[in-house]
């Protein structure tokens, strides 16, 4: 049976949460997130601040408005990367080479999800609630790889005795990588982080790869 479809009033609300988050992204972009006030976003969304208020209780509930749509984003970059490849071992250098574009592409997204953890646990439930399915279909995307390339044979089962904290292992390498990438950057425009990437997902793969 099909899924009811949303009334007018779901739909317009959903919409004008939508437009906060966009205002919202629009403002911290310009402004930077401490600089911006709840009367910014709400100039900008074309809102009231009284309406702003029935939709997000401060600025930091938005922020992890933006966080999930961050995490959502990475997901769909993780799933595209699964269907470029054929082999669990392919599969998981796909996702890495997706996390890093997320980082290029999307350095916005990157920085938020960065903070996420942290901003989890002052989340209302429901908030917290979803933060945390999205940083688990994440992460079950990279063991679904994992558990492929155990049993296609591109994966070595003497090394990988848990696919979890395999995956762990892996995203975690690879996102210190980049953040040390960014601080280099950051001191010298010339660093080659390009190369140093693709040595540390040549590594990581290697040390999983049967």
């Amino acid at each position: 049976m099909n899924e009811p479809l949303k009334t007018r009033r779901e739909r317009e609300k959903q919409a004008r949460y939508e437009a906060i988050l966009d205002a919202a992204e629009l403002v911290f972009s310009e402004k930077g997130y401490e600089r911006t006030s709840m009367d910014d976003i709400a100039r900008t969304a074309s809102l009231s601040r009284a309406l702003l208020y029935v939709y997000f209780k401060d600025k930091a509930a938005i922020q992890r408005g933006i966080m999930l749509r961050a995490g959502q984003s990475l997901v769909e970059r993780f799933e595209n990367a699964l269907s470029t490849a054929d082999t669990g071992l392919a599969q998981i250098r796909a996702m890495g080479d997706a996390y890093y574009r997320f980082y290029r592409e999307a350095p916005d997204y990157f920085s938020a999800l960065t903070k996420a953890s942290t901003a989890m646990a002052e989340a209302e439930e429901d908030q917290a609630l979803d933060m945390l399915c999205s940083k688990n279909e994440l992460m079950q995307l990279m063991e679904a790889a994992i558990h492929k390339g155990l049993e296609d044979g591109t994966m070595s089962r003497e090394r990988i005795a848990s696919p979890a904290q395999t995956a762990l292992y892996l995203r975690g390498a690879l996102h210190g990588v980049i953040m040390l990438c960014q601080a280099e950057a950051g001191e010298n425009p010339d660093f080659p982080a390009d190369n140093l990437i693709h040595h540390t997902m040549d590594m990581l793969t290697r040390s999983i790869a049967s």
